[in-house]
C-alpha cells in the first residue's frame, strides 16, 4: 500500500493536549501532540507515568484538570466539565496482552468493532484487513490455533477496523522474540502512515523508539523532561539523566587536552591525568574543561591484534576481565588501562574468537561514536 503524504493543517487527524493527574503520592503532567501519521514515542522507566497518560487520553482515567481533543473533537475539559467516554473517543487500544476474545474467530475479533456498519461493510472491511495483515486462511481460527505473531497481527486488524482517530500502543511487542519484533513495528508503522492515523506508543526499548518514532518524549516521575528527535535524543543522548536512563554503558569523566577545529575533533583525556586519550567530534568547550564522555557498547568493535589502515581514531589495548550473557549478544568488560569498556558482541563473534577472561584486545571506535554528556 502506497504512503499516502499527511500535513500540519490535517487537524481532523491530530491529536494534542495537557492534563494533570494525581493519585495518592503520585501526579503526573505531561503535555503532547502527534499529527496525522506520526507516531509519539513515550520513553521511560517503569511507574513513570506512560501508561496513565494513554489511559487518561483514552479515557478510562478521569485527571483533575486537563483539556484532550482527538481529531476535531474536544473529548475532555476539565473548565467545561466535558468528559467524553471511552467507547465514544473513536481511539484504538493495543497492548502487549492483545486481549483477543478466544471464543470468536480471527474474522469475528477483527468484526467486533463493526457492530455498526451493514453485513457488506462488515464483510469488506474484514476482508481488508485480512489482506494488510497477511492474515488469509486464518479467516475461521481462533486466537489459541494461530502462532503469537498472528494473533499481535489479529489485534492490530481489530484495533484499526473502525478506523480510529487515534492508536494507543502499550507495549504492544514486548513478548515477542526479537525478530518478530522487528517485522511487526514495521508493518505497523507501514500501517499507520498509509492510513493517516496518529498514534502515541509507550515502550522500553530503545531500538523501538528510534526505528518507530517521528517524535519522543522522555516521562520519569510523572513529569515529562527531553523531547525531541528520538535518533539524537536516545541515540546519542547528551543530558546525563536522559544518557543513564536509556542505558549508555560507558559514561567517562575526562578533560579537554587539545581542540582540532582543522579537523572537527578534540582530545580528552582522564581526569586523573591517565591513559588512555580518546578523540571526540569538536564541541562548545574549551581546552582545560572536564567533560562527560559517552560511548554505547555496540559502536564498540574488538580486535585480536592492534588494527592497521583503519580510519577509527581510538584504538586502545585492554585485557578482558569480564564476559557475561546479554541478550541478544554478550557483554565484554575490557580494561584498558584502569578504564572499563563495555562492549556488545554477538555470540558468533564470542565463539570465533574465542573470548576468555585474561585475553589482550583491541577496543576501536570512531571519534563520531563519542558523545559528550552534560548534566
Amino acid at each position: 500500500m502506497t504512503t499516502q503524504p499527511y500535513t500540519r493543517q490535517d487537524t481532523s487527524r491530530l491529536s494534542n493536549g495537557w492534563i494533570s493527574y494525581r493519585v495518592g503520592q503520585f501526579s503526573l503532567a505531561a503535555q503532547w501532540e502527534v499529527e496525522a501519521g506520526q507516531l509519539l514515542t513515550l520513553f521511560g522507566p517503569s511507574g513513570a507515568g506512560k501508561t496513565t497518560l494513554l489511559r487518561a487520553i483514552a479515557g478510562l482515567v478521569r485527571p483533575q484538570e486537563g483539556s484532550i481533543r482527538i481529531g476535531d473533537r474536544m473529548v475532555f475539559d476539565s473548565d467545561s466539565g466535558l468528559f467524553v467516554p471511552p467507547h465514544r473517543r473513536r481511539v484504538g487500544f493495543l497492548t502487549q496482552g492483545h486481549h483477543l476474545f478466544p471464543h470468536l474467530t480471527v474474522a469475528g475479533n477483527i468484526a467486533y468493532g463493526l457492530a455498526r456498519a451493514t453485513p457488506a461493510g462488515r464483510q469488506r472491511r474484514v476482508a481488508e484487513l485480512v489482506e494488510m495483515f497477511q492474515l488469509n486462511g486464518l479467516e475461521q481460527r481462533r486466537p489459541d490455533e494461530i502462532s503469537g505473531g498472528q494473533q499481535q497481527r489479529a489485534a492490530l486488524a481489530r484495533a484499526l477496523a473502525p478506523s480510529p482517530e487515534l492508536m494507543l500502543l502499550d507495549e504492544p511487542f514486548s513478548s515477542l522474540d526479537i525478530e518478530l519484533r522487528r517485522t511487526l513495528r514495521g508493518e505497523l508503522r507501514e500501517k499507520l502512515r498509509a492510513a493517516a492515523i496518529p498514534a502515541i506508543l509507550v515502550t522500553h526499548d530503545i531500538e523501538e523508539a528510534i526505528s518507530m518514532a517521528d517524535q519522543v518524549q522522555i516521562i520519569e516521575g510523572g513529569q515529562v523532561g527531553a523531547a525531541g528527535n528520538p535518533l539524537q535524543l536516545l541515540g546519542q543522548p547528551g543530558q546525563g539523566r536522559v544518557a543513564r536512563l536509556v542505558g549508555v554503558e560507558n559514561l567517562i569523566p575526562m578533560v579537554v587536552t587539545s581542540v582540532q577545529p582543522q579537523d572537527g575533533t578534540m582530545v580528552c583525556a582522564r581526569q586523573d591525568g591517565g591513559s588512555p586519550r580518546l578523540e571526540v567530534p569538536l564541541s562548545d568547550v574549551a581546552q582545560g574543561d572536564q567533560v562527560t564522555v559517552g560511548i554505547r557498547a555496540s559502536d564498540i568493535i574488538l580486535s585480536d591484534s592492534e588494527p592497521r589502515g583503519s580510519s577509527a581514531r581510538n584504538r586502545l589495548p585492554g585485557v578482558v576481565s569480564d564476559v557475561r550473557l546479554r541478550p541478544p549478544g554478550y557483554q565484554v568488560t575490557l580494561d584498558c588501562g584502569g578504564l572499563d569498556l563495555s562492549c556488545h558482541i554477538t555470540g558468533t563473534s564470542l565463539n570465533e574468537m574465542g573470548i576468555r577472561s585474561g585475553d589482550s584486545l583491541w577496543a576501536v571506535f570512531k571519534a563520531s561514536s563519542c558523545f559528550l554528556v552534560r548534566d
